[in-house]
């Protein structure tokens, strides 16, 4: 498929700075279940288009300050580089975005602040690379803690600087297991009091883990999607909580991935009958329209930007057509873009 297919028209003045407060107050534009069905709500609508029995899934990863700057050394000589981590690769190392890439060369050493400092093992494409930290465990943790800062994505950072706002504003209420460099944004819109009125639904809710990589702020830059790489994304999903999912179908309630990253980690664990395996790994799933869903059967998830792959996944959901429609919808109605913006709720097209 070509990737212009997926491109759209969006204001400037609509991608949202700060999240809604408090943030079930959000809006929430509800696409299906009927073809081109679009309803304008809020967030705290959820509850009223769930069933006693189904099951709500949320990604609990927490984002850790992953954007660090240091500086390179050669000589006298000193330059800035800014490193975005985006996946772990052992107790020492990350695989990580650096800018600007191309005057450092295999064996140099970044040095961050506090003593923390990183030498480039490998070197791939797009600024990619691998990086051998001075620490390594919990102390590399703790020294990235210190010298990181929380990694708003960049149509938000390139408009304001972070601030301690975005500390509690970038994490979501179920956020337990560091290492995103991302948040699942779908799950910013969730409090307490909406918790609250799901449970009393009858919904049951799991959460599993997915730590987002910086891959998903990535420009498509092919022309196909066919010639698109997906960087891969570490995921888990325990025995316990894929045993709650399959119960829940078996039942008949139906499953609700709370943003693109329960679902593709979801989709990752389904077998050819749909249900959810227990899984523990790296998954690189690349969801375009023509996929054949096995597991899920509503979305939440934010508005996407033009062109992404994250675009290409909700039009798998419906259609590319009909996405198209819809996003036009939230634009004219002034519906608020990205991570800290509105939110969709997606039925699943009937086969």
């Amino acid at each position: 498929m070509r990737v212009s297919d997926f491109d759209f028209e969006l204001p400037e003045a609509l991608i949202a700075l700060r999240p809604a407060r408090p943030r079930d107050a959000a809006r929430m534009l509800v696409i299906g279940p009927g073809e081109n069905a679009l309803a304008d709500e809020t967030v705290r609508d959820l509850p009223a288009h769930l069933r006693a029995g189904d099951i709500l899934v949320f990604n609990d990863t927490k984002v850790i300050p992953a954007r660090l700057f240091g500086t390179r050394r050669r000589g006298a000589a000193a330059a800035r580089i800014e490193v975005m981590l985006h996946l772990r690769a052992g107790p020492a190392a990350w695989r990580a975005f650096l800018r600007p890439a191309k005057k450092l060369n295999l064996g140099e050493t970044i040095e961050f602040a506090g003593g923390l400092s990183a030498t480039v093992e490998e070197k791939g494409e797009g600024g990619e690379a691998r990086l051998r930290f001075s620490h390594a465990g919990p102390a590399l943790d703790a020294a990235i803690a210190q010298a990181g800062e929380m990694p708003l994505p960049p149509y938000i950072a390139r408009k304001r600087a972070t601030d301690a706002e975005d500390l509690a504003d970038y994490q979501t209420l179920h956020a337990a297991e560091p290492g995103a460099v991302a948040a699942p944004t779908a799950g910013l819109h969730f409090t307490p009091d909406l918790m609250a009125a799901i449970a009393a639904r009858g919904v049951h809710c799991v959460r599993l883990t997915l730590h987002v990589g910086a891959g998903t702020f990535l420009p498509v830059t092919a022309e196909d999607t066919e010639a698109h790489r997906m960087h891969a994304e570490w995921g888990e999903i325990s025995p316990d909580e894929a045993e709650a999912i399959n119960d829940a179908r078996a039942e008949g309630g139906r499953i609700v991935a709370v943003g693109t990253t329960s679902l593709r980690l979801l989709e990752s664990a389904a077998d050819a009958e749909g249900r959810i395996q227990p899984f523990r790994g790296e998954t690189d799933i690349f969801i375009t329209p023509g996929y054949r869903f096995r597991a899920v059967d509503l979305l939440m998830t934010n508005f996407h930007l033009p062109r992404s792959t994250l675009f290409m996944l909700v039009s798998a959901l419906r259609s590319t057509g009909e996405m198209k429609r819809a996003y036009a919808h939230a634009v004219a109605a002034r519906y608020r873009f990205y991570s800290y913006g509105d939110a969709c709720l997606i039925h699943k097209a009937s086969p």
